[in-house]
């Protein structure tokens, strides 16, 4: 009995002890035109060491947005994952937009989501990471809101910008010059707000988020056959854009293992057009200027395509 007792309790610290390790995260997402956003949320439910703490949606209709969200999260066992919705702008063109309608998971409405994001905060001070990969809607909400709570952030972590180099820019080819990148150009003031904040801020621009799923590398997920994968392939052939650009995945990859995407010390100023500038000043963003798409690939299908 002693000895049974005694595994029971080691058992039960060691699950104390894995929970308390994991990093507790909230994802900011626009998932819904580029299929690239699906792909970042496959990495994250398919990584242990995160606590998805809840997933809000940004720009355009955020309701269908949620509504995608829940059925990814409930398709693939994961319908204990708060779906929350920011602020409607307007319609937006949306490719996955069936599959929003096609799943039985789909809730008819979301709550808000930088309440949501601030309430997390408050209840865990110090210990939450952001990880915004759309346009910073509900980051520039939370801000107005109560800067001083979201400054408690651990660190926020966006996928966002162009450094260096522009659109079309793999490191091989002829330079192109830094380019206003999608989500900081589709809200320039929270850019601004977060850009100045003095919030921990981790920077994964154009520069390094280039990396392109081929054919080969699309061929090995999709015929994985696990519910997460088979989520991915629905939403990949709905989007049909021949070979996506896995910008977003570099965000989360980044939580889980920095190394992936080394980074820079820098002055970021975010300008009226959307520019994120590098200048000389004080650093206020920790920015990955190159990464190697092997090694993230090698990490990111043997994670994502795991039984």
């Amino acid at each position: 009995m002693r000895r049974w007792i005694s595994f029971l309790l080691v058992c039960f610290v060691s699950a104390v002890c894995w929970a308390q390790g994991r990093e507790k995260v909230i994802i900011d997402t626009d998932i819904g035109d580029d299929v690239d956003d699906a792909f970042a949320l496959a990495l994250a439910v398919k990584s242990p060491e995160l606590e998805i703490v809840g997933v809000a949606t940004t720009f355009g209709e955020t309701e269908v947005r949620a509504q995608i969200v829940d059925r990814f999260l409930g398709e693939v066992g994961r319908g204990d994952i708060p779906v929350m919705a920011g602020k409607p702008v307007g319609k937006t063109r949306m490719s996955q937009r069936p599959y929003a309608l096609g799943g039985h998971f789909a809730k008819s409405s979301h709550g808000d989501a930088a309440e949501f994001l601030l309430d997390q905060i408050r209840k865990n001070p110090g210990e939450i990471t952001l990880i915004a990969i759309g346009p910073l809607m509900n980051v520039g909400a939370a801000i107005d809101r109560d800067a001083a709570t979201f400054k408690k952030l651990k660190r926020v972590v966006i996928m966002g910008g162009s450094v260096r180099r522009g659109y079309g820019d793999f490191g091989y080819n002829e330079h192109v010059a830094p380019q206003p990148e999608w989500n900081i150009l589709n809200d320039v003031a929270s850019a601004q707000k977060l850009f100045t904040l003095g919030v921990p801020l981790y920077v994964m621009p154009l520069d390094s988020t280039q990396t392109k799923l081929d054919e080969v590398k699309r061929a090995f997920l999709f015929t994985r056959g696990t519910a997460v994968t088979d989520q991915l392939a629905i939403l990949y052939h709905l989007w049909a854009e021949q070979t996506p650009t896995l910008f977003d995945p570099m965000a989360v990859a980044y939580v889980l293992k920095p190394e992936l995407c080394p980074v820079t010390p820098l002055h970021i100023r975010a300008d009226e057009k959307g520019y994120t500038r590098e200048e000389p000043g004080p650093a206020n963003a920790q920015v990955c200027l190159n990464s190697n798409p092997e090694d993230f690939f090698q990490f990111y299908l043997r994670r994502v395509g795991a039984q």
